[in-house]
């Protein structure tokens, strides 16, 4: 079991999770962060400090989120690990309440 990050971090990437996290399992891409299941303890404590309720427990997930299991651990190979707390993305303010964000990840090292 793990946790998974899904589309409601897209283009707002809040590190609220991050600073919380006790063995820095979080990973971070351009507009997007992504928990590295090899490293997350199962522990929890980042679920409710996610301002955007984005993080959710692998066997919770709904079932439209399902692929963020797949996409949390292929990115997690490619992007550095994030350990302190940073602003959330300019944007964040516009994105945090809009659905169907999975067209705007970005999952290569461009500008967001």
């Amino acid at each position: 079991m793990t946790f998974v990050v899904t589309e409601q971090c897209i283009r707002c990437k809040f590190t609220d999770c991050v600073a919380v996290c006790p063995v820095d399992c979080f990973r971070e891409g351009p507009n997007f962060l992504v928990i590295d299941p090899e490293t997350c303890i199962d522990c929890a404590l980042c679920v409710p400090e996610c301002p955007v309720d984005a993080i959710f427990d692998e066997h919770d997930l709904p079932d439209e989120m399902t692929e963020y299991i797949a996409i949390n651990a292929e990115l997690a190979k490619q992007w550095p690990e994030i350990s302190d707390t940073k602003d959330p993305l300019p944007e964040s303010g516009e994105w945090a309440d809009l659905p169907d964000k999975r067209q705007w990840l970005i999952t290569e090292a461009e500008e967001a």
